[in-house]
C-alpha cells in the first residue's frame, strides 16, 4: 500500500514539474513578445515610410545626381533627404518678400478656380490649424460626458467655437473631437459648453496612446492642470 501510495506521489510531482515548467515556457514566450515585439514593429513601419518615398522620390532625381549611380548599392533615405532639404528651402524662400509675394499671387490664383479653391481652401484651413506654432489645436486632452449622463469620453480640444455656431450656442462652447477606439483618425465633432469640459494633465500623445490601446496603456497623474482655454467673456 505504502509503495503504490509513492508511486502516486511521484506521479503528482512529475505533473507538477511538468505544469511549472509548461507554464514557465509561456511566461518566457510571452516576455519574448512583449520585448521584441515594440522594436520590430518600429523599424518596420520605419522602414516601410522610408521605401515608400523612396520609390516617389527617386524616379524624379536626374540620372546625374543620383547617388545610386555611383555607388555598387542602393542608398537608402535619399527621399526622405530630398523631401527635408525641399520643404526647408520652400519655407526660407516663403518667408522672404519675394516668396511671400508669389505665394499671395499663388493663392489669388487657385481661389478663382471653381471647384478647385473649395478644396484648397479646406486644406489649407486644417493645415494653418495644425501645424502654425500659435494655433491651440489638438494641444488639450479633456473629458466631457458622453454619450450620455454619467458616461466619461476622452476628447481633445480643436480649438474655441467662433462664427455661426457660437452664435446660435447661448453658452461659450469649445470644439471637441471624439476619437474611436483603436482608429483615432476618425471619430465625432461636438460642441460642448465650457464649463462642461474637464482639461487633462496628460499630454496629446499620451492621450492617443489611451485611445489606440483602448485604455491599455494609461499615463500616470502628475497633479492638476490649468485650462490653456480661458473664457473670454466676462
Amino acid at each position: 500500500m505504502s509503495s503504490e501510495n509513492d508511486k502516486n506521489h511521484g506521479i503528482d510531482e512529475n505533473k507538477a514539474l511538468e505544469k511549472n515548467f509548461s507554464g514557465k515556457l509561456r511566461a518566457f514566450f510571452f516576455t519574448g513578445i512583449l520585448v521584441t515585439a515594440p522594436i520590430f514593429l518600429t523599424l518596420y513601419l520605419s522602414w516601410s515610410m522610408v521605401l515608400f518615398v523612396d520609390n516617389a522620390i527617386k524616379p524624379l532625381i536626374p540620372h546625374l545626381y543620383h547617388p545610386d549611380t555611383y555607388l555598387p548599392f542602393a542608398m537608402p533615405g535619399v527621399g526622405i533627404l530630398v523631401v527635408f532639404c525641399t520643404l526647408t528651402m520652400v519655407g526660407a524662400v516663403a518667408a522672404g518678400a519675394f516668396g511671400r509675394f508669389f505665394v499671395n499671387l499663388s493663392d489669388r490664383f487657385v481661389t478663382r478656380m471653381p471647384i478647385v479653391r473649395n478644396v484648397y481652401r479646406t486644406i489649407k484651413q486644417i493645415t494653418e490649424a495644425m501645424f502654425k506654432q500659435s494655433s491651440q489645436a489638438f494641444r488639450s486632452v479633456v473629458m466631457i460626458e458622453y454619450p450620455r449622463k454619467g458616461i466619461w469620453s476622452l476628447g481633445f480640444i480643436t480649438g474655441v467655437t467662433e462664427g455661426e455656431v457660437q452664435q446660435l450656442i447661448e453658452a461659450e462652447v469649445l470644439n471637441v473631437f471624439i476619437p474611436t477606439t483603436p482608429n483615432p483618425t476618425s471619430g465625432f465633432l461636438l460642441f460642448v459648453p465650457r464649463e462642461d469640459v474637464r482639461f487633462l494633465k496628460m499630454t496629446v500623445e499620451d492621450g492617443i496612446k489611451m485611445v489606440v490601446s483602448a485604455g491599455l496603456i494609461t499615463p500616470e497623474h502628475t497633479g492638476p492642470v490649468d485650462n490653456p482655454f480661458p473664457s473670454s467673456r466676462r
